[in-house]
């Protein structure tokens, strides 16, 4: 294990700012040995701290998680986040599950996943912690079919501690809108209106520059900070980029006051033709680690001849400047 450890920090170099997770060491049947583990997908990150202190991780297609004591040392968790039943339910609706979420909402956690069949026929369900760290199907809180919202995924939900109103935020190639839940999290306010907040639509922008999805809220400093990501995912235009709004019901404005809703945001993260890592986004939580630091996770692709395709868990130190604008230093996850 040392000279496992000694070759991946020689690979990657410059862990100071970034710390790409690629192992984790995995408990074998017999939980007597750990082995280490590239996990070699885990696309579209979301991370909470559980009751017992642990952080927990799950992405796209969460049928295992990934627990943590402290951030940086990851291994597998022999908990399945969602319940049998459950997979049976949700199966039965799609087979695509994208983009988890999870939240808190009323002191209870709950999860927000995207059921894909088209961009057309997209959905958001909601499910509920019904033991430690597993979930139970609870409803389909919103159909694409229905709204007529192209690509309804990449939910993303946060409660206004000034107001205790909880808001929905989803969207990619049909624009990032925003919705308002009822306040238990579990369905869409009666009356509520769906509302356009940010990014083109993929025909208004067929490059797909000033397209965003992957939406993630974060409080700082009297700013609620909207990140998103824009591009192609699969390649090296995928990015990481913000916009703030003192209030979540406002408008989100970029560094030079530019509106997010056309298409406008300031870049964190990103990467160029021909790098190793590229298409760096859709990032999840921050957290401040035992260091005292704030740190950012997303996926990133790894050009890698031996482990091709995939998107691995990354994390990076973020950091603000004099304006109390995210950066992460050198903006790119090398």
């Amino acid at each position: 294990m040392k000279k496992t450890i000694e070759i991946t920090m020689n690979w990657f170099g410059r862990l100071l700012l970034i710390v790409p997770m690629f192992l984790f060491s995995l408990l074998t049947c017999a939980q007597q040995a750990k082995n280490p583990v590239w996990v070699r997908n885990w696309p579209d990150p979301t991370i909470w701290q559980a009751d017992d202190g642990r952080y927990y991780c799950i992405a796209t297609s969460p049928r295992r998680s990934l627990v943590s004591d402290d951030l940086f040392n990851w291994r597998m968790s022999d908990i399945s986040p969602i319940d049998s039943s459950s997979w049976r339910t949700i199966s039965s609706i799609s087979h695509n599950f994208w983009a988890p979420d999870v939240a808190t909402v009323n002191g209870k956690r709950l999860m927000y996943i995207t059921l894909y069949n088209s961009a057309e026929d997209s959905n958001i369900a909601v499910l509920q912690e019904s033991s430690p760290c597993q979930f139970q199907f609870k409803g389909i809180i919103t159909r694409g079919r229905e709204t007529g919202i192209e690509d309804t995924i990449d939910p993303e939900v946060v409660t206004d501690s000034q107001t205790g109103q909880v808001w929905l935020f989803f969207g990619s190639v049909g624009g990032i809108h925003r919705v308002e839940l009822t306040a238990d999290g579990l369905s869409i306010k009666e009356g509520a209106k769906y509302e356009h907040v940010a990014g083109l639509t993929v025909h208004q922008c067929p490059s797909r520059s000033q397209v965003f999805e992957g939406s993630y809220l974060h409080w700082h400093k009297g700013y609620w900070y909207l990140f998103v990501s824009s591009g192609f995912y699969g390649n090296h235009t995928y990015q990481l980029q913000v916009g703030r709004s003192k209030e979540l019901t406002g408008q989100f404005l970029n560094r030079e006051g530019k509106p997010m809703i056309e298409g406008f945001a300031t870049p964190v993260l990103h990467s160029d033709e021909g790098d190793n890592f590229f298409g760096p986004g859709h990032c999840g939580e921050i957290f401040t680690a035992a260091d005292g630091n704030e740190y950012i996770f997303y996926h990133c692709h790894v050009r890698d001849s031996h482990r091709p395709g995939g998107r691995p868990l990354f994390m990076s130190r973020i950091q603000w400047d004099k304006d109390e604008w995210p950066y992460i230093e050198g903006g790119k996850p090398i």
